[in-house]
């Protein structure tokens, strides 16, 4: 584990690095073990060095996916963020800033500033809110209530942001602001479709106070337009909604806390000592949860990759756990499928048991049928870990460590 993990940097790396090792390293070696489609390990019996170098060279296959134990889909979808980025970098040598009052790109700067100021939302009334909010805050439920307080105050930092800056754009473009950095910045994204402030070096900052995203312009702005009408939802009457869309949030991990908080008070059970479980259920849409699970909630919107969850009648027998139906099992993903939307989830708080393993991405469960699988708010994954899901599996959990599968937020479009 040492020799091998030079490059490991979190707990993720070093499960990687362990099942790879164990699934390659191990007794097989010696017993025609398959190591890829196509190739087999060789008798040492009748085999030495040279011959070994003389088969790896003539026997080897190319290079695929299903060689390092990842699905085909991982081709499709290197060649697609390849073939983006390939494109995303000839649109930055073709410039994109300068004077927008006139020229080529000068009307669709014009256009696009003017629809994304019509469309904007108005700002959050906190006031407002916040008189609603004060006698709730004294009930069971006043930590869902803290959450989207605080998820109303971010967007309305990030609504002021963006008004300002269009705002300034559109004056500076009549000539009654000299043209800044910042507002050349908003113009080059603006011709790009890119969201404002994802280059490192601009000075608009829509970015800095948004959510971490790989969306473009167009999309993250619609993205940003349901989140705002989630939050107005929520606000109405500052009841929790049966279904949470997760990736919705600015911060989903206060969510996944206000639900332990909340069994915490109800049970007694020390907050410190407790964590979250999840269980996919066999329903599909938001409408169909019309009730709030045991010591937990529902959460919808989330995505699988490198692997899929099998509905309806594939799931099989559907189970009944602590008063919700659960059903299915981790399966291969189906060739082009690469993003598949899993059904709504239930995550559960539950109190620590001592067997379980604390890190740096929580608790370990190292629970045989169970994959500790995470879940990140983009495709770049990273540091946008944001909790670790626990999903059932029939196959040993290396298949899975090994096609990379992974629960994601939000796709890159």
């Amino acid at each position: 584990e040492i020799m091998y993990g030079g490059h490991i940097t979190d707990p993720w790396d070093r499960r990687t690095n362990n099942a790879y090792l164990s699934v390659l390293i191990n007794d097989g070696l010696f017993k025609g073990m398959s190591f890829g489609p196509g190739f087999i390990s060789p008798d040492p019996k009748t085999m030495d060095y040279e011959g070994y170098v003389h088969y790896i060279e003539t026997v080897l296959p190319p290079d695929a996916p299903t060689m390092f134990g990842l699905h085909a889909n991982a081709e499709i979808g290197y060649l697609t963020n390849w073939t983006l980025s390939i494109f995303e970098t000839m649109l930055s040598l073709g410039g994109g800033g300068g004077d927008a009052g006139g020229g080529g790109g000068a009307s669709q700067v014009k256009e696009t500033m003017l629809d994304l100021q019509k469309r904007l939302p108005e700002n959050f009334q906190m006031i407002i809110i916040g008189d609603k909010a004060e006698p709730l805050l004294a009930l069971e439920s006043a930590p869902f209530v803290v959450v989207v307080l605080q998820e109303c105050q971010r967007m309305n930092v990030l609504l002021t942001e963006i008004r300002k800056s269009l705002i300034d754009l559109d004056k500076g473009i009549k000539g009654q602001l000299n043209m800044s950095q910042g507002m050349e910045d908003l113009i080059r994204a603006i011709t790009m479709n890119q969201w404002p402030g994802r280059n490192p070096f601009a000075q608009c900052y829509w970015e800095k106070n948004a959510w971490p995203s790989m969306k473009t312009l167009s999309s993250q702005f619609l993205d940003m337009l349901a989140r705002v009408t989630q939050l107005e939802d929520w606000c109405e009457e500052l009841v929790t909604p049966y279904s949470l869309w997760l990736p919705g949030l600015f911060n989903p991990t206060a969510y996944l806390t206000a639900v332990m908080q909340v069994t915490a008070r109800r049970t007694g059970a020390p907050l410190d000592q407790m964590t979250t479980e999840t269980h996919v259920t066999n329903l599909l849409n938001k409408e169909d949860a019309t009730y709030y699970p045991e010591n937990g909630a529902f959460v919808h919107g989330l995505y699988m990759e490198g692997a899929r969850w099998p509905i309806g009648d594939e799931a099989g027998d559907v189970e009944i756990l602590h008063g919700v139906p659960v059903a299915g099992n981790l399966v291969d993903g189906r060739l082009k499928e690469l993003l598949p939307l899993l059904p709504l989830i239930y995550c559960r708080a539950v109190s620590v048991l001592p067997q379980w393993e604390p890190s740096a991405v929580g608790y370990l469960r190292r629970t045989v049928g169970i994959f500790e699988c995470p879940v990140y708010t983009t495709s770049f994954r990273g540091h946008t870990y944001v909790f670790l899901a626990t999903l059932k599996s029939v196959d040993p959990n290396s298949k899975w460590v090994l096609t990379g599968t992974a629960i994601l937020m939000q796709t890159d479009f």
